[in-house]
């Protein structure tokens, strides 16, 4: 068969649009493999500034910025396998990662160890989830959290809602906070133990409640922007020793930006959860060899195969996240048709 010379690759332009550029296919290099792309998820967040970013470009465009391919989180099919990689061939069912790599596309280029092989129970719309489910597996790492305690997620965009079903996995109570009504009936969908519409509901007062009066144990922030009320409301959350020392772990996984809320007696730890776990971005690993497991027991690449796993047993649900399916040829027309009502927007997956 004919590998493609060109690729169709999504882009945001300064209207506050995501069209179709084109562009040469990468060059197959050492350590690396090519792959026909048939689904790709949309990270908000990161990706666009979120949904109503988009939207807000629309009334202030910048007529000199040129159109920016992005993505970072893809299915398909392997197509070609560079020198050097043998766990993969021709025909084989991937998920993939990487920004500049894993893109919105219809051909991609990506390091060996930034894909893992999908279970045959997996689809590609699934797979495509592979770099948020890997980041909220990371974040919850990240938490050390014990069996039994209390955790509040402050935002159920993806990474909130993958991010909660983790810690409920590792065997805590799980609340979730967000002032979208319809990220919160999600949550619920998924069996999360509680929900704080913090528009209009005590959040403090409704998570003490939940916690019996004992307060969290931890928190995650899993929005950007600025996180300073969240913050604050997270610190009357958490438990509070006799002598008055605030203690908790709260892990920030967004790009939410906050002021230190807590005073010098408090023993409440701040933890960043960046990325997928180690791995990611390091040139030489991600083209060449793994990371000895007996060292490094989850790097990137591990934690995307437990995901994955994960997805196959049925205990990570991602199907209920994804709100849009849009083929990416009709990505312009389909995400026009979709910005009318952000609020209604979660996983959104491209289609080839």
């Amino acid at each position: 068969m004919a590998i493609a010379r060109q690729r169709k690759v999504a882009a945001v332009c300064g209207d506050g649009r995501i069209r179709l550029v084109r562009q040469n296919v990468p060059p197959l290099r050492p350590g690396a493999v090519l792959v026909e792309v048939h689904t790709s998820l949309v990270s908000p967040g990161t990706e666009l500034g979120g949904w109503r970013g988009l939207a807000a470009k629309r009334s202030n465009p910048d007529t000199d910025a040129k159109p920016r391919p992005f993505g970072y989180s893809n299915a398909g099919a392997i197509l070609e396998a560079g020198e050097g990689v043998d766990e993969f061939k021709s025909g084989d069912r991937v998920a993939c990662i990487g920004a500049g790599y894993a893109m919105h596309t219809d051909y991609a280029v990506v390091p060996h160890n930034l894909c893992v092989a999908l279970p045959d129970n997996v689809t590609f719309e699934q797979g495509a989830y592979a770099m948020l489910s890997a980041t909220a597996l990371h974040c919850m790492r990240r938490g050390t959290p014990e069996f039994g305690e209390n955790v509040a997620i402050a935002g159920m965009g993806i990474l909130g809602q993958l991010s909660g079903q983790f810690y409920r996995m590792a065997g805590n109570f799980v609340i979730g906070w967000d002032t979208i009504p319809q990220r919160l009936a999600i949550a619920r969908a998924w069996g999360i133990d509680a929900t704080v519409n913090v528009a209009n509901e005590d959040a403090v007062a409704v998570t003490r409640a939940f916690t019996n009066g004992c307060g969290l144990d931890a928190a995650v922030v899993a929005f950007g922007g600025d996180g300073n009320s969240a913050v604050q409301n997270i610190r009357n959350s958490l438990r509070v020793t006799p002598d008055g020392h605030t203690t908790g772990r709260i892990v920030v996984v967004g790009n939410a930006s906050f002021s230190w809320p807590f005073g010098a007696g408090s023993n409440a730890d701040i933890r960043q959860a960046g990325r997928t776990g180690p791995g990611y971005h390091d040139e030489a690993w991600e083209f060449g060899d793994p990371y000895p497991p007996v060292v490094m027991r989850w790097t990137t690449r591990t934690n995307i195969e437990l995901c994955m796993r994960l997805i196959a047993e049925r205990r990570l649900d991602v199907d209920v996240l994804t709100t849009h399916t849009i083929p990416l040829a009709d990505v312009e027309d389909g995400i026009e048709a979709a910005i009318v009502r952000p609020d209604e927007m979660l996983g959104v997956v491209f289609t080839t």
